[in-house]
């Protein structure tokens, strides 16, 4: 498996895949890789001849610099996963972060219409204006025909789709469905950070999204939202940082439902110092 670390030498590398009219695909990572990721790397090795995952911590998109120095990070391990999966059609990009930012860690500033202002956007300060930077950059670099992230992330995701429309990137972004672990649990990096009796709990946030999904056919969205935050305030150990119910295009709260639109609910938790989200579609 080939494993770069410098942006000239990748984009040589698929400048002359695309001289064999290959097809690339990429997927974005931070690393610490799952199952959850490995599926979209199948659904990317499917649609394409071959795909680039990027492994990168990324220092712009954490408003939380604890957050940051705790992210695992475990390359060797990492490409051991995707060798897996395939040993000749996947490409590591794993930059440094003098490759990516030479030399100014900042962000670039991004309008994304209001999305950016929602949910995530309201708790994590400048989170956005990271994510937009790193992955035009990594566009820039890769070039990629196709590239595959997580409707775990669902935000992350719609926003993106405003970056390639808004930047007019020639790069079609394909959302793939939360995978899971047995418990119901979305699977993300964090959860191996999770102590034990936390590990335990933390199926109720998708049993209660659930819940609120069926509620929601014959209930208000306001009523909704005060059931699933009187579960979290009975509950023992997981705190509740939102539940909201949003239009899935604008990502507004919604205030009076119509037949006509698609909704979606989005929770974000605290497990400990572990902060876990998750969504559901309502509709």
């Amino acid at each position: 498996m080939e494993i770069y670390s410098d942006k000239q030498q990748i984009t040589l590398a698929i400048d002359g895949l695309k001289a064999k009219k290959l097809t690339i695909g990429m997927v974005p990572t931070m690393g610490a890789l799952h199952q959850g990721h490995l599926q979209l790397v199948k659904k990317a090795l499917a649609d394409n001849d071959k795909v680039v995952v990027s492994i990168f911590v990324n220092p712009t998109q954490f408003d939380n610099q604890e957050d940051l120095v705790k992210y695992p990070r475990t390359l060797e391990s990492d490409v051991a996963l995707l060798k897996t999966v395939s040993k000749t059609n996947i490409l590591v990009y794993a930059p440094t972060v003098e490759d990516i930012y030479e030399g100014h860690t900042v962000s670039q500033e991004f309008s994304f219409d209001g999305l950016e202002f929602e949910m995530e956007g309201k708790f994590r300060h400048g989170h956005f204006d990271g994510v937009g930077t790193i992955v035009k950059r990594f566009f820039e670099i890769v070039k990629p025909h196709k590239a595959y992230f997580g409707e775990k992330d669902f935000q992350q995701l719609t926003i993106i789709k405003k970056l390639v429309e808004k930047h007019e990137i020639p790069v079609k972004i394909i959302g793939c469905k939360i995978h899971r672990e047995a418990n119901g649990l979305a699977m993300s990096s964090r959860n191996t950070r999770l102590k034990p009796e936390y590990k335990a709990a933390a199926p109720f946030i998708y049993k209660t999204l659930k819940a609120a999904k069926e509620k929601f056919g014959t209930k208000s969205a306001t009523k909704v939202t005060e059931w699933v935050e009187k579960q979290f305030a009975k509950h023992e150990i997981l705190e509740l940082e939102y539940f909201i119910i949003s239009d899935i295009k604008t990502l507004k709260p919604v205030k009076r439902k119509s037949n006509k639109k698609a909704y979606r609910a989005f929770i974000a938790v605290y497990a400990d110092d572990i902060r876990l989200i998750d969504n559901i579609a309502l509709n």
